[in-house]
């Protein structure tokens, strides 16, 4: 089938294309040779088979005992759809009586191998290092009827869902049940998965559940409370199992719930299709909202870009080049730097030739106050300043009072009232909100839109990073996840949701259930998210180098070259051979990489399946997570929450929103807030940029630049038009020393003012400190602002490279 979205990159995919599935068939033929699976006698083996892509049920050969030389001969069906990444697991168990029954090995096979019409027959040698063996065959033959409707941007694919609906049926019920009696019903792979009411005359009249339909599932129902003697619940005898594939679409059927002495619970059972539209938007381009901001925005930079370089002409829409402002995280450091870099750049009437700012961490505590302003950067920068060191400069003991504790657990009880799971980062969030503010913030990501209603503020973008709650150091996994007032998405997947969706409950891409927009505090304690690290994280940060990272990032690298993603035969996930570990061995990796304070929220990805090819597509980012990107069951859609952390535990750095598809930044100017390494970042980003195939230069320094940084460093790569100019602005203190102004010498009085302590131990500017002096905090912004004026002579420069290296881009 041809590709329902055009390289991926639509802002919105067409519609959904019709798609026939497969039936596939599995026949478990037999086992040999395992011999030493059990010390004391031979083995008593048997196959479970799990398809979650096709199936919630999982299927269960039957155990032959006493045998190294198994043969089972059995066949299971699954309903496949061949668009998606079916990945058919295998796992061979040894049954014990005493004990939990033993998983010997695990198979992973990709079903694309077996093509329609032409069976197949496997030999999945279990062990590299001995001559175990399974034989299974495969045989698929294509459904002509019933077609699904799939929606996909070549990475994620939405399918059609049902809606279930469970009437009870109270007049034509027998069973004499009590108010205390309870019915449960169950349907695996629904968004719903356990629903339950207590029987009585309150109880709920009816139940719904959303499922895929083309899945072949089953509801199950029994009453809790009548199980006596351990025949209740889990007992067949007892239980209601109704398969969805027998219930026919939009028509109604009876069913009964067992109950003692012959007396039944009587439901009514309905089918149709869901009728909840697509509230993810597939696709790796910029949303129309963008589009449409870009446009009236480009008018704003055209008449900047004229003033401040004295242009004779009037520029066209396709001339004006694309100039974003970087600024990376640091705490109340970043966050008071970036005023005084926003300041300069204000004054210097630069900052209408901006179309984007994007921050991290501390920096976003900057952008999240200035734009609840819509016009901001029309306006003297003096009353947000002042505003900032008044609650940097106050004292913090307020934010921890016995009144001021009992507003955050009366708001956390609040949210999760709201269906919220609080955690420690949401208390995080509270007190940070009450040290930048003093009070109450009511303000949402979204209501940042009315900054950008006429173009009259660069458009605002936040990052934050996904990773793994448990099991994985941030290296091994991240992903980076994209805020801006418009949308929310990852950047990875190709997927975003409206901001004010965001922590709501989507299921396969519809919107299951909404939930308030949380205050932007929250959104700033995940972005500044430092208490979600893990053991190997910590032992990481304190043993490595710089260089450690580089050669840790290159060694992947190294890796997808030999073997890029997309080049592999069907079979590259073909059999996985997975040894049993031990409890010890597990605990002790928990305790490693386990994130105790995590945060979790909903995963908008949830119930989305991966395409088919999801691995071979240029913006799928694969270089950095190979081993788990190859294994859609270790990826965030197959995941119920979200683990969002702050950006620095992979690149302290927003640059990845900037040189997203379809910005294409001419110029990008980069302020850094690192005391130790000022040049740190940069280079990781191009290490990460080279990986990843994105165009961006070289970050070249001389021995005597690395020993003493200057104010401003220009990059640029002539030799890749695509890559944007980067023009560096380290926090130093060079020629501030001595001047309080560019060209102005101090007097020996104001000399005083000149000494920022950015390098001693005991500097006032560390991560940590939250507290500034009203004089700690002036010589800060005022450095970061003289820097920027003192080089502008330097931006000017970049700013006329940018505009021919925009008329280079033309076509």
């Amino acid at each position: 089938m041809e590709s329902l979205v055009s390289e991926g990159l639509s802002c919105h995919p067409q519609q959904g294309e019709a798609s026939p599935c497969c039936q596939l068939s599995v026949k478990i033929l037999e086992a040999r040779n395992l011999f030493w699976t059990d010390l004391l006698s031979e083995a008593d083996p048997y196959v479970v088979l799990r398809l979650p892509t096709a199936s919630a049920i999982t299927f269960k050969t039957k155990t032959v005992s006493n045998s190294s030389h198994p043969i089972w001969n059995e066949t299971f069906s699954f309903r496949i759809q061949r668009q998606v990444k079916n990945i058919l697991e295998l796992k061979v168990y040894d049954a014990d009586v005493v004990t939990e029954d033993d998983a010997l090995f695990t198979v992973l096979f990709d079903t694309i191998e077996v093509n329609p019409g032409k069976p197949i027959r496997k030999t999945f040698s279990l062990n590299p290092q001995g001559q175990e063996e399974l034989y299974v065959e495969f045989h698929a033959e294509e459904i002509s009827d019933s077609p699904e409707h799939l929606i996909t941007n070549n990475v994620l694919v939405t399918r059609e869902l049902s809606c279930l609906t469970v009437q009870v049926d109270k007049k034509g019920s027998t069973a004499a049940v009590t108010e205390g009696d309870e019915l449960e019903l169950t349907l695996k792979g629904s968004y719903e998965d356990t629903q339950s009411s207590t029987l009585g005359s309150a109880m709920a009249d009816s139940f719904l559940f959303h499922y895929i339909t083309a899945q072949e599932t089953e509801m199950r129902g029994y009453l809790k409370s009548l199980a006596v003697d351990g025949e209740g619940e889990g007992s067949p005898g007892k239980n209601l199992t109704v398969p969805l594939k027998y219930l026919p679409m939009g028509e109604e059927m009876a069913v009964a719930v067992p109950a003692p002495e012959a007396t039944a619970l009587r439901l009514k059972l309905r089918t149709n299709s869901c009728s909840e539209k697509l509230a993810v938007r597939l696709g790796f381009g910029l949303c129309d909202e963008e589009h449409a901001f870009l446009k009236k925005r480009k008018q704003v930079v055209a008449k900047a870009l004229k003033r401040v370089l004295q242009l004779e002409h009037e520029l066209q829409e396709d001339e004006v080049p694309v100039i974003g402002v970087m600024a990376i995280g640091g705490g109340a450091r970043a966050m008071t730097s970036l005023y005084g870099h926003l300041s300069a750049l204000k004054k210097l009437d630069l900052l209408d030739c901006v179309t984007y700012i994007s921050g991290t961490s501390g920096s976003t505590w900057t952008l999240a106050s200035l734009y609840q302003d819509p016009d901001w950067s029309q306006q003297d920068l003096e009353k947000p300043i002042s505003h900032a060191r008044e609650h940097m400069t106050k004292s913090k003991l307020d934010a921890f009072s016995l009144g001021s504790m009992r507003g955050y657990q009366q708001e956390l009880r609040q949210r999760a009232e709201e269906g919220r799971t609080p955690s420690f980062v949401d208390l995080w969030a509270l007190v940070l909100e009450f040290l930048l503010h003093g009070k109450v913030n009511e303000h949402r990501l979204s209501e940042q839109r009315a900054s950008l209603e006429q173009g009259q503020n660069p458009l605002p973008l936040y990052l934050g990073l996904n990773v793994k709650e448990n099991n994985l150091e941030t290296l091994d996994f991240k992903e980076w996840v994209e805020f801006s007032p418009y949308e929310i998405g990852f950047l990875k997947y190709g997927a975003f949701i409206p901001s004010e969706l965001f922590g709501s409950e989507f299921f396969m891409g519809r919107l299951m259930k909404k939930l308030p927009e949380s205050r932007i505090c929250f959104l700033e304690g995940l972005w500044s998210n430092i208490f979600s690290v893990n053991l190997m994280d910590a032992w990481y940060d304190l043993t490595s180098s710089a260089e450690t990272w580089k050669q840790h990032i290159r060694d992947k690298t190294r890796n997808i070259e030999k073997e890029p993603p997309g080049s592999q035969k069907t079979s590259w996930i073909e059999m996985s051979w997975l040894e049993p570990r031990t409890a010890l061995t597990q605990g002790l990796q928990g305790l490693l990489t386990g994130r105790p304070l995590h945060h979790q929220c909903h995963n908008f990805l949830r119930g989305l399946h991966l395409h088919q090819d999801y691995c071979g597509q240029r913006n799928f980012r694969t270089w950095g997570d190979f081993q788990l990107d190859s294994d859609p069951s270790q990826l965030t859609p197959l995941q119920p929450q979200l683990c969002l952390v702050d950006a620095a535990y992979f690149i302290n750095t927003s640059c990845p929103l900037l040189l997203r598809t379809g910005r294409s930044p001419d110029l990008i100017l980069s302020f850094g807030y690192s005391l130790n390494s000022p040049f740190e970042a940069l280079e990781q980003m191009e290490t990460y940029c080279r990986g990843q195939g994105i165009p961006f230069p070289r970050v070249e320094l001389s021995h005597e630049e690395r020993l003493q940084p200057k104010e401003c460093h220009f990059f640029s790569d002539p030799d890749c038009p695509e890559a944007p100019t980067v023009l560096h602005f380290p926090l130093v203190n060079l020629s501030f020393r001595e001047h309080s102004a560019p060209g102005v010498k101090r007097s020996p009085e104001e000399l005083a003012g000149g000494q920022v302590d950015l390098t001693g131990f005991l500097s006032p500017y560390s991560l940590a400190n939250m507290t500034y002096n009203g004089d700690d905090f002036d010589r800060l912004l005022y450095l970061s602002a003289y820097n920027v004026q003192n080089n502008q002579g330097e931006i000017l420069r970049a700013l006329r490279t940018a505009l021919k290296h925009r008329k280079q881009r033309q076509p």
